[in-house]
């Protein structure tokens, strides 16, 4: 399975995301906010599948992580996630360097389908029209 970093600050968030990963079978890292997930990449010097980070944090936020990790590690891949849609808005001028942003509060089944799509490296375009299909 794979080597995931989480970035977020909400401990219920952090906490069901660790939970949920694990479960799952991957290897979770976690931290409370982007400056502490920045020094654990640094630190594991780069060795995580996939970065799962928060957009508003304290310290450092998910833009500025994203940023930091993409350039140093650019194997990485990135999915971030926000409640808020003006943060959602920010993240698309990141789309060069992020998977994908997953809107809060998302279920259990929608977390691990993203993460499994993003591991995957399968593209949003074709995900999004999959799952419109199938709803319909």
């Amino acid at each position: 399975m794979a080597r995931i970093l989480v970035a977020e600050d909400d401990p219920s968030v952090r906490a069901f995301v660790v939970s949920a990963l694990t479960m799952k079978g991957h290897e979770v890292l976690a931290a409370e906010d982007g400056g502490l997930a920045a020094e654990l990449a640094e630190e594991e010097q780069g060795r995580f599948d996939l970065l799962l980070s928060d957009i508003k944090m304290p310290i450092m936020d998910g833009i500025a992580l994203a940023l930091e990790v993409a350039s140093k590690f650019p194997h990485m891949t990135i999915l971030l996630m926000t409640g808020f849609a003006d943060q959602r808005e920010r993240a698309h001028g990141l789309d060069a360097l992020i998977y994908d942003v997953i809107t809060k509060p998302f279920t259990l089944a929608d977390l691990l389908a993203k993460v499994e799509d993003a591991l995957a490296g399968k593209p949003v375009e074709v995900v999004s029209l999959a799952r419109r299909a199938m709803q319909a």
